[in-house]
């Protein structure tokens, strides 16, 4: 599976496309669904699956893995604390194993920005006598073009106005891609603007809903159970980086030399210095999600935190000194390790990014 996911990456990359087939072959594969609860019917995986899952479909391709890792996190969610409408969340599943069914979040806006950084949204939800009416642009939407639900975020238009999570179907009237997804890394991971011009919902898909003040915004410290998948997602592509950089280093015979330089001592380092750097952060990666898993209470959402900021930093090291001994073939289009540096430079993007971590932690570990 992760071959085969792999062998389609580079396609993905240059074309920018919706990644439809390496989507399908993870579904088969039971992926897509692997943390679906066992009271729905799944396998119930939980925290520390999750993040292996990630990690090896990263090695294959992380924009699949990103696209994957908001379903799986949607169903992870659910299975610990059921919060979607009964019949609506059957329907999920029951279409979920029978095909890809892509769920995520839109939260980000142009004006607010992160909601990591605190603020509440823009958008806004209008009652209609059937239901709610939608209407907002949302940044970032990964995987937009291919999702089967928007879990968006938005205000009531309420007297006294609430905020809460809107499941608006993906093929709805009157939603429009309206910024086309364009970066260094990631490029198929179609993180598209979305623009939501009065969508039609029904009264009842809705989550969370409250009161409109800080309790309805985005909890920093909490989430162990996404920020550590995560980190092993970045960490697998930083093991893709290392596995071509093994691969050159065994074949590159320079003339002067007569044989690898995979003997020389320079690339003998350089390579103990990356399998420290990588196998530090999966384990403290691999062993934060058990403990996550065994309900571990001495384990703190700074904690994982933590080893998402280290793993991050880590993965981003590693690759960045194989491209620096490499030299130009690590720099060249269509070198495998030139699309993992441009994937790995989007790890510390992700909210919440290093500053917010950093801030929690040393808060905690003041005491204040």
């Amino acid at each position: 599976m992760t071959a085969r996911i792999a062998e389609l990456a580079a396609g993905y990359d240059q074309s920018g496309a919706f990644p439809a087939e390496s989507l399908r072959i993870a579904h088969e594969a039971g992926l897509l669904t692997a943390t679906i609860g066992e009271q729905y019917g799944g396998r119930g995986a939980r925290v520390e699956e999750s993040a292996r899952i990630l990690h090896r479909i990263g090695r294959g391709d992380p924009s699949v893995a990103l696209i994957a890792a908001m379903t799986l996190n949607t169903h992870a969610r659910q299975a610990v604390q059921p919060h979607w409408p009964e019949e609506l969340y059957a329907r999920v599943v029951k279409e979920s194993f029978e095909r890809p069914v892509l769920v995520n979040h839109a939260r980000v806006e142009p004006e607010l920005g992160s909601p990591a950084r605190g603020g509440l949204p823009s958008t806004l939800a209008r009652r209609t006598p059937d239901g709610w009416s939608l209407s907002g642009t949302k940044r970032f939407v990964t995987g937009a073009e291919g999702l089967d639900w928007f879990l968006v975020w938005a205000t009531t238009d309420e007297r006294e106005p609430r905020v809460g999570t809107f499941l608006v179907p993906g093929g709805s009237p009157g939603i429009e891609i309206t910024g086309r997804w364009d970066q260094l890394g990631l490029r198929a991971s179609g993180s598209h603007d979305v623009t939501f011009r009065d969508v039609e919902i029904p009264y009842e898909h809705v989550i969370g809903i409250g009161p409109y003040g800080a309790s309805a915004e985005q909890d920093n410290r909490a989430g162990a159970a996404l920020h550590l998948p995560l980190a092993a997602l970045y960490l697998g592509v930083a093991r893709a980086a290392q596995s071509f950089f093994h691969t050159f280093a065994h074949e590159r015979v320079p003339a002067n030399l007569g044989h690898p330089v995979a003997r020389t001592e320079r690339f003998r380092r350089t390579a103990g210095e990356i399998e420290v750097l990588l196998a530090a952060a999966e384990q403290l990666v691999f062993d934060g999600a058990a403990r996550v898993d065994a309900a571990d209470s001495t384990y703190t959402p700074e904690q994982a935190l933590g080893a998402r900021v280290l793993a991050d930093r880590n993965g981003v090291r590693s690759v960045e000194l194989a491209v620096r001994l490499l030299g130009n073939p690590g720099l060249a289009r269509g070198n495998p390790l030139e699309r993992h540096f441009r994937d790995i430079q989007c790890a510390p993007v992700h909210a919440p990014q290093e500053d917010i971590s950093l801030l929690a932690i040393g808060t905690k570990a003041l005491n204040l």
